[in-house]
């Protein structure tokens, strides 16, 4: 029997109602997902209150704050996919703008794969710093401290140093290969000796100018767009390129000058506040230490070029027998440097884990996306493969 005029009306009442919730269910999820996303960033600068003391906060900058960082940003992509992509009609990503804004976050996600390339030789490079300071330490720690020792370990800080403060123009050439200027000590000592890095990038390669792509285009939605899923997109391509841009900063990479400008982030989202408090005090010490060569400003490696500096003074003007305060200071120095070589041995072995994650990630979820877009044949704008 077919339905009256009232059974019709109240089906379509039904419908509409279904509608509503479902839209009003999918809106919830989305504000929750800015939520989370703000809650996570300002952790970053506010650790919660209930946390340890056993565990106490991480240094801005840190190996631990950056891994905290990294966990964030897998926390946000997974998010992200499950709110945004997964499950969801292709056809929402159709209609303008996001039908230019989604090729856009995927061409964003190819370019930080070659950054996390470059973060993965940059943490190699870390290890190799590691491993000459660990020598330094080593020889220092004999007791007494005799000329030999005082020689080896000058030679590995000179090495050391004339490794962190090369400048990124003269340390790459056409072959691509890590070739740092002769140390103080050895005209032949250069951290080839101990292994030569290669590039996977030509010389011209530069990753200040690959996150400056990456931001180029990167608009602040204006009002009244016509689909809710657009703040949810430029939320994780600024995520995503503030993370890029953070380590890039921190960890030695191919040629990073002009890397202290800003993203142009909106302070009408939540999320954006914290983020923005973070590239501000990032851009400040940028500026302030001008690290425009390999070093980066990695609380280690900062910490290990100081103690490097004043352990080769002390073997510059080294006497035998060492006694008295100066040998309080020459083993409060080692001391500190032996934490930090523990710290940078385990912290980077679990940093290179993540990025690599990362980067498998980043790469799984395109590839989920083009899925979702190939489910319907009609994008007007081409997505690169």
């Amino acid at each position: 029997m077919p339905p009256t005029d009232n059974q019709g009306s109240f089906l379509n009442r039904i419908s509409i109602r279904r509608n509503q919730v479902a839209y009003e269910h999918e809106i919830e999820d989305l504000e929750q997902f800015q939520k989370h996303v703000a809650d996570r960033l300002s952790e970053l600068i506010h650790p919660p209150e209930d946390t340890p003391a056993a565990d106490p906060p991480e240094t801005t900058l840190s190996i631990a704050w950056f891994r905290k960082l990294l966990d964030i940003f897998l926390c946000c992509e997974a998010e992200f996919k499950t709110v945004v992509i997964m499950g969801r009609d292709a056809n929402s990503f159709l209609k303008s703008p996001l039908d230019r804004l989604i090729p856009e976050h995927l061409d964003r996600s190819v370019k930080a794969l070659d950054i996390c390339n470059a973060i993965t030789q940059g943490i190699e490079l870390l290890q190799h710093w590691r491993k000459l300071a660990q020598i330094a330490v080593d020889s220092l720690q004999q007791k007494p401290i005799g000329e030999g020792h005082v020689k080896r370990a000058k030679k590995a800080l000179d090495t050391l140093l004339s490794s962190i403060t090369i400048d990124d123009k003269e340390n790459h050439h056409h072959t691509g290969k890590s070739t740092p200027a002769p140390t103080k000590s050895n005209n032949h000592a250069t951290i080839g000796n101990f292994k030569s890095l290669s590039y996977p990038f030509a010389r011209s390669w530069s990753a200040a100018k690959q996150i400056q792509a990456m931001s180029s285009n990167l608009a602040t939605p204006r009002g009244g767009e016509p689909t809710g899923l657009v703040v949810p997109v430029y939320l994780m391509s600024s995520v995503l390129v503030f993370v890029m841009w953070s380590m890039v900063a921190a960890i030695p990479c191919q040629e990073r000058a002009g890397l202290g400008a800003h993203l142009q982030l909106s302070k009408q989202f939540s999320w954006a506040q914290p983020m923005i408090g973070l590239q501000e005090k990032i851009g400040e010490e940028w500026k302030k230490k001008e690290k425009k060569g390999r070093s980066g400003l990695l609380v280690e490696t900062q910490k290990l070029e100081k103690l490097g500096q004043n352990l080769v003074e002390f073997a510059d003007g080294f006497v035998f027998p060492v006694e008295g305060e100066k040998a309080e200071e020459v083993t409060e120095m080692v001391v500190e440097m032996a934490e930090i070589c523990r710290i940078m041995e385990e912290g980077l072995v679990a940093l290179d884990m993540q990025v690599r994650e990362l980067f498998s990630r980043i790469v799984r979820g395109r590839a989920e996306t083009l899925d979702v877009l190939d489910q319907v044949n009609k994008m007007t704008t081409p997505v690169p493969y």
